[in-house]
């Protein structure tokens, strides 16, 4: 029997305008983006259903309805174009459908001071007393055969508290684009941490833990975040969730930093590294990969 509950929520911010991929983001959502034949919220949501979970909130905005619309049933037109295809696309109408039926999804509109604690605010209300939830990005994350929120739960179900997902810092840079976690260790993937300190640059960094993709964190948040809000002065920079985490461990509750292993870490971002993806997730098709490797082979060549 687990000693600890295991949650079956996340919420997935997703009501950013994608800035750094316009003109293309104008009309469609950079979390809708392909990564070969589906979307990347795609990828985020089947690993966070592997994981159990089993209710999707996703904080959006006006401009993401093709989100809601992805994980809806497809509608008839579609329905009966690929009935009209026989068997040949039976498969492609089973898959589609499977999709609505991953999870129950949920939508909030985000409203709030700009910052990555506004979606938690604005999903509040549908995270229950003493209950722990995911909060997980749509534009990083860890392949799927790391089922890296597994391994949140997993650290949760044996030391109890909140969970960051870290990765190793593998160039200078990216100590000033993350988080990285202080404290000691209790396994030798794992951190007790002291503190989160964001962005430190390489020479201030406590350790080489970075923290990405994705949080489990307890309920017991939500109230500090509703509460700063109503006093958050928009002037005074980010409205952001990891001075509360600061303040629950200084008052003595428990997070850990736990590093994701047996998969790699994809940042898409920005369009340089959703390329990179896009080429990585291409090389490893089944059909799509070995003609691929061969063009470009062929390219390098020339």
């Amino acid at each position: 029997m687990d000693t600890y509950k295991r949650p079956t929520k996340a919420i997935i911010p997703a009501a950013g305008f994608g800035t750094r991929f316009l003109p293309q983001t104008k009309a469609m959502p950079k979390e809708m983006l392909p990564l070969i034949d589906k979307p990347i919220i795609q990828y985020v949501v089947e690993e966070l259903v592997s994981a159990g979970i089993k209710d999707i909130i996703i904080v959006g905005s006006s401009t993401k309805r093709s989100i809601e619309d992805h994980c809806d049933l497809p509608g008839h037109d579609l329905v009966a174009n690929l009935k009209a295809g026989g068997d040949k696309k039976k498969p492609l109408l089973d898959e589609i459908r499977s999709i609505a039926n991953l999870a129950n999804f949920i939508y909030v509109r985000q409203k709030g001071p700009y910052g990555n604690a506004t979606p938690l605010l604005s999903a509040a209300h549908l995270i229950g007393d003493d209950e722990m939830f995911i909060y997980k990005w749509a534009d990083d994350f860890f392949s799927p055969e790391s089922h890296s929120t597994s391994q949140l739960i997993d650290t949760y179900q044996t030391y109890g508290g909140g969970v960051f997902a870290c990765k190793t810092a593998e160039r200078d840079e990216e100590y000033s684009q993350y988080g990285f976690a202080a404290g000691e260790r209790v396994d030798p993937l794992t951190l007790r941490m002291s503190s989160i300190i964001e962005k430190p640059g390489k020479d201030n960094a406590p350790s080489d833990l970075a923290s990405v993709s994705a949080y489990l964190l307890p309920s017991s948040i939500l109230p500090r975040i509703e509460k700063a809000a109503a006093q958050h002065d928009e002037g005074k920079g980010e409205f952001t969730f990891q001075p509360f985490v600061q303040q629950m461990i200084n008052d003595g509750e428990s997070f850990y930093a736990r590093e994701i292993e047996d998969g790699k870490f994809y940042d898409t971002g920005n369009p340089l590294e959703y390329l990179k993806t896009v080429f990585d997730f291409a090389l490893k098709h089944d059909d799509l990969g070995p003609p691929l490797e061969a063009y470009l082979r062929g390219k390098i060549k020339t």
